[in-house]
């Protein structure tokens, strides 16, 4: 969720240069064929890093015409970091769709001890180029000006070597875990068969998201949640600890 409201406009482009904004060709289909914009309606040219501009559709090359000038909007912060072990089918697009809505910062596909899918070679190439597609889809739709990071997948423990380098601690999703809070920004869901003994010997802090058993897609959508509401203020802190 960005901190400024971004202006009214019938849709939003992720664009290299705002100011000159270059449609690429998805793009192009569906502002033409998809939403039939009018000649005169308003677009967003993002960069995907915060910067943004309204632009005109004019119908015709150049398709975007910028209305004034380039604003910028800050990163959230604290980076929210939603780590989480993909599962069979079409739901690791669900999860990313919805965290990008949602306004997580860094989406982190796992290799767990007991993951089921496992991405590596081409297979995880073509995987990261479906999710990464998703993402920029879903943030043009949910008018973010910041692009989510989709991470190559990482083992939990090499991930949780590369937050704490950053300064940050991974937090394991987990039932006996504390309620969720912007202290631990960065959180771990695991496979549907949970953590291994030895991911959980890894030392890392656990938090909580609720009583319930989750789906692992659905723990995902959880984590996000919480954190987003948090950061945004829509919800206090939880159970005694401050946001």
């Amino acid at each position: 969720m960005d901190a400024a409201s971004p202006p009214r406009a019938a849709a939003q482009v992720f664009v290299s240069d705002p100011t000159a904004p270059d449609v690429g060709v998805e793009d192009r289909h569906h502002l033409v064929r998809v939403l039939r914009l009018a000649p005169g309606e308003l677009v967003i040219a993002a960069d995907g890093s915060g910067s943004l501009t309204l632009c005109r559709f004019t119908g015709s090359d150049p398709l975007l015409e910028p209305t004034g000038p380039v604003t910028r909007h800050a990163r959230p912060s604290p980076v929210i970091t939603i780590g989480f072990a993909p599962v069979k089918g079409d739901r690791p697009e669900w999860v990313v769709q919805k965290l990008t809505e949602l306004g997580v910062d860094r989406i982190v596909p796992l290799v767990t001890e007991r993951s089921v899918v496992v991405w590596s070679g081409s297979r995880a190439d073509r995987a990261l180029g479906r999710l990464r597609k998703v993402a920029r889809e879903a943030a043009a739709q949910s008018r973010r000006s910041w692009l989510p990071e989709v991470a190559e997948p990482l083992a939990l423990s090499e991930f949780a070597r590369q937050v704490s380098a950053a300064g940050d601690q991974v937090a394991l999703a987990d039932r006996d875990g504390q309620p969720p809070s912007l202290e631990r920004p960065v959180v771990a869901i695991g496979p549907e068969g949970g953590w291994s003994e030895a991911e959980r010997d890894l030392g890392l802090a656990r938090v909580a998201l609720g009583d319930a058993v989750l789906r692992a897609e659905t723990a995902a959508v959880a984590a996000g949640t919480l954190l987003a509401g948090l950061r945004s203020s829509l919800v206090g802190g939880l159970a005694g600890h401050s946001p």
